[in-house]
């Protein structure tokens, strides 16, 4: 092997499940019929998981039912008008949407050179799903390949923009998450708008955005199943290209490959497919993950499956036994109406996530490189920082004023300060009652949120983690969600430890699965994006079962609003302020040590674990405490903090009441904004900030990728 292929190849080695980068020795004088005894034992548990499959529902009938219909020798029309109608097309779509995502899959971690590529991490999914979305708004009933070809366009340009960031994978995994992560948030947050603004043209849209290979006759699987058939062919025809891609660039530029062409292509086709799963099922998530890490973990033992003429088809197999195994699964556990309700998609995303905590936990750290120290920033003047504390102190006056005053009702000085001497007229009492809570709770909920991104990204010596991306955020949903749907009417005080109880949970398998002979910030943050998805997953399980007419309540308390809210829902986020931040400013050098790198603390005699343990457990204390008083809220807490230290300088001393003050001042804003524009119907909070956030987030990692 020549210098430039051993350089390429070492960089490939990701591509290898558990991170070490040995290469499968062959272990049988027979690879083929090693291979083709992978291929029938693959194959037959798809025909065993499609047998039960058929004969699961609420029609009662058995195998033999089934495969008399199957023969024609059905004496009712009971049997085969339920296959027809039902069981066959869901179970063709399991077929298709399996195949489909798992040789997308196989191809985009191929080109990216990294195992956690997939649809859903580089915002395939996500992107399709929003053109869906947006068609069905505006009133558009499309044809089947109308629709589909809108999905790819969203599709193929999420996907671009996460390669682009991600330097097409090859600066890391970690950066990939990251960006496949702000781009799906930004992505979700317009569609999460969408679907609360026009309830009526999105109706069903919550649950199927969760994917859902329910079918109702077998017109659609029979207009994709071309389609799925000319891509799994395309990426067939690729095959031989993809190996000698493997090899690296260079190597394979040498023997003829035209590298850019063939990356295009390949995205091209990936992406077809996932459009064509998108536009069958929804967005049916980490199937694409899945069902590559299986195959290529069965290729390590039989190496004649490395090669991407029997990978390719291996992990469409693979992606099949995941789909139908969920699906089956799903209505094993639950009964009747709620297997048809609840989404497959979600079993999937949860069996995921768990993939992408394995994965995460093989992968060898790589630093404060995934996004840049926290320390790296130019050192600004005392006086600049007490100018800038100075300005943000005024701007969040203003704002708090301009949130009081403004809304459906507008309101005047006088009529605030009537309201204070309690001689204000009923209308205004009315308003005012209603909107001074939500006010303070902006308010103090975005400096928590501020304080609590300082206090991970410090710990994590990564700029562009906060607590959204660990899972503390969406541990706190699940817990919050779960009281609100089932024990309607709960105080406060149940619903504040319900969300705290979930946000130690989260934090706790996240701690623990990410320490290994210490605390890996890659880890942590690839663990914690899990963590969120599977968290996520299941608070939408919760919804669907519990209360699915009362999806939209949910899915607006899940994006981050103020609505609704009382004095005594802003008492738990006050009280933690009071008590955290005083404990942050009193911690500030030891932050500020830990920001530097991992052996400095421990030369200057500073307890390193037990000093981030204290500091995570007040980051989910705090987190928790925010979610109780504005629901789930994301990107605060990266963007405060940042833009803090590009004001201020680095010194954590600095950074924290600025960071709190931004906090306050985006979350305010964003809730003004959110109860104005569009009055009086109204925009989450958390939608805004997040297409605030995201948009931020992606601009850091453009800016960031030549980081290394």
């Amino acid at each position: 092997m020549s210098t430039a292929q051993g350089r390429v190849a070492h960089r490939a080695t990701p591509l290898v499940p558990d991170g070490r980068g040995e290469q499968p020795q062959a272990t049988g004088r027979h690879p083929l019929l090693r291979t083709g005894a992978v291929f029938l034992a693959t194959t037959l548990l798809v025909v065993a998981l499609a047998a039960v499959h058929l004969t699961q529902g609420t029609a009662g009938l058995g195998l033999g039912d089934v495969v008399r219909a199957l023969l024609g020798q059905d004496d009712g029309s009971t049997a085969a008008a339920v296959l027809v109608a039902s069981r066959l097309p869901r179970l063709v779509a399991g077929l298709l949407v399996g195949a489909a995502l798992g040789a997308a899959g196989a191809a985009l971690q191929s080109v990216a050179r990294n195992p956690l590529a997939s649809p859903d991490t580089l915002a395939v999914n996500a992107g399709g799903y929003l053109a869906v979305v947006a068609a069905a708004v505006v009133g558009l009933t499309l044809p089947f390949y109308l629709s589909g070809l809108l999905a790819f366009v969203g599709g193929l340009a999420a996907a671009g923009l996460v390669l682009a960031l991600s330097q097409g994978g090859s600066s890391g995994p970690t950066r990939l998450i990251l960006a496949g992560a702000a781009t799906t948030l930004a992505l979700s947050a317009v569609t999460s708008v969408l679907l609360i603004l026009f309830q009526q043209e999105t109706l069903g849209l919550f649950a199927w955005g969760s994917g859902s290979v329910v079918q109702s006759g077998t017109r659609v699987v029979t207009l994709a199943a071309p389609v799925v058939a000319v891509g799994l062919v395309g990426l067939a025809l690729l095959a031989r290209r993809l190996d000698l891609l493997a090899l690296g660039d260079d190597a394979a530029r040498v023997l003829g490959v035209d590298v850019r062409g063939t990356r295009v292509l390949t995205v091209g086709v990936a992406v077809l497919l996932s459009a064509a799963a998108v536009t069958v099922a929804g967005p049916i998530g980490f199937v694409g993950l899945c069902a590559p890490v299986l195959a290529r973990l069965v290729a390590r033992t039989v190496p004649s499956l490395s090669r991407h003429t029997t990978l390719l088809p291996l992990a469409a197999l693979f992606g099949v036994v995941v789909v139908l195994g969920a699906d089956v699964l799903l209505r094993l556990l639950l009964p009747g109406q709620y297997s048809a309700a609840v989404p497959t998609g979600i079993v999937t995303t949860v069996f995921g996530a768990l993939t992408l905590v394995l994965l995460a936990r093989r992968l060898r750290d790589s630093g404060p490189a995934a996004g840049g120290s926290t320390a790296h920033v130019r050192p600004r003047t005392v006086r600049r920082a007490v100018v800038v504390t100075v300005v943000l102190g005024a701007l969040l006056v203003a704002a708090g004023l301009l949130a009081v005053l403004l809304g459906d009702r507008m309101l005047l000085l006088g009529d605030v300060s009537n309201w204070f001497a309690d001689q204000a007229g009923r209308q205004v009492s009315f308003v005012l009652d209603q909107r001074m809570p939500r006010v303070l709770a902006a308010l103090l909920a975005g400096a928590a949120l501020g304080l609590a991104g300082t206090l991970v990204q410090a710990v994590c010596r990564n700029p562009l983690a906060e607590p959204s991306l660990l899972g503390v955020t969406a541990g706190a949903g699940l817990g919050a969600v779960t009281v609100i749907l089932l024990v309607p009417g709960a105080p406060v005080w149940a619903m504040s430890l319900a969300a705290a109880a979930g946000a130690f949970v989260a934090f706790g398998l996240v701690y623990l699965l990410s320490y290994r002979g210490g605390l890996s910030s890659d880890r942590l943050v690839l663990i914690g994006v899990g963590m969120s998805a599977g968290a996520t997953a299941i608070t939408t399980l919760v919804i669907v079962v519990v209360q699915p007419w009362n999806a939209n309540l949910a899915l607006t308390w899940l994006s981050g609003s103020t609505y609704g809210r009382t004095m005594a829902q802003i008492v738990p986020v006050a009280l933690v302020l009071l008590v955290a931040t005083p404990l942050a400013l009193s911690r500030r050098r030891e932050m500020d040590v830990l920001s530097l790198d991992e052996d400095t603390p421990r030369t200057l005699g500073v307890g390193v674990e037990r000093t981030r343990l204290l500091l995570l457990s007040a980051t989910v204390l705090i987190t928790a405490a925010a979610v109780c008083a504005v629901g789930v809220v994301g990107f605060v807490g990266l963007v405060a903090p940042h833009a803090a230290r590009a004001l201020v300088g680095s010194r954590n001393g600095r950074v924290i009441p600025v960071a709190m003050l931004l906090g306050a001042l985006l979350v305010s804003v964003a809730d003004t904004v959110g109860r104005t524009v569009i009055a009086p119907a109204q925009i989450p909070a958390g939608l805004t900030t997040a297409l605030i956030g995201a948009p931020y987030f992606v601009w850091l990692l453009w800016r960031q990728r030549t980081v290394r």
